[in-house]
């Protein structure tokens, strides 16, 4: 699926990441019980079978459309129109993407600016964890997103099948 050459909407991202085997898509809200403070943000889950109990699954990707006050502001997604894509990666992609292990992140914390728009950057809260973040994707981004939520959907599935 090619996204268009502009900006990449949150519905672009959920079509995407929907169609790929076995992600289960959850938009938090009252209806499914989730906590309000994440109403709205969406989360990607590998679950081929659909029997893994909500409370145990783990999201290979995100979609975040406001700040978690006293947690996560950096990207200061509060702003009109502004959401955050955030990949699972792992430590081996993360690195090749922005040239340092997730480990190394708090000695480059300071030099990347959370804010920024069609740029790859580190998670801003879970860098060292493997997590890598795209303020609203566009032309610059809209390949490289697609690319890293296709291997992060691949290492998901991996995962499962260790666990099985």
């Amino acid at each position: 699926m090619a996204w268009h050459d502009g900006a990449v909407t949150e519905e672009d991202i959920i079509q995407f990441v929907g169609a790929l085997p076995g992600v289960v898509v959850v938009t938090a809200g009252a209806d499914n019980g989730a906590p309000e403070v994440a109403w709205g943000d969406t989360f990607f889950f590998y679950d081929p079978d659909g029997d893994t109990p909500g409370d145990r699954r783990m999201p290979f990707a995100t979609i975040v459309i406001h700040d978690y006050a006293g947690f996560d502001t950096a990207s200061d997604l509060n702003r009109p129109g502004v959401f955050r894509l955030n990949i699972a990666v792992g430590r081996d992609l993360f690195e090749e993407t922005l040239g340092y292990p997730p480990a190394a992140h708090a000695e480059h914390h300071a030099d990347h600016d959370y804010t920024a728009a069609d740029r790859v950057f580190p998670h801003p809260m879970y860098a060292a964890q493997g997590w890598v973040s795209i303020v609203n994707p566009g032309a610059a981004t809209a390949d490289r997103a697609q690319t890293l939520l296709t291997r992060a959907h691949a290492r998901e599935i991996a995962r499962h099948d260790r666990r099985r």
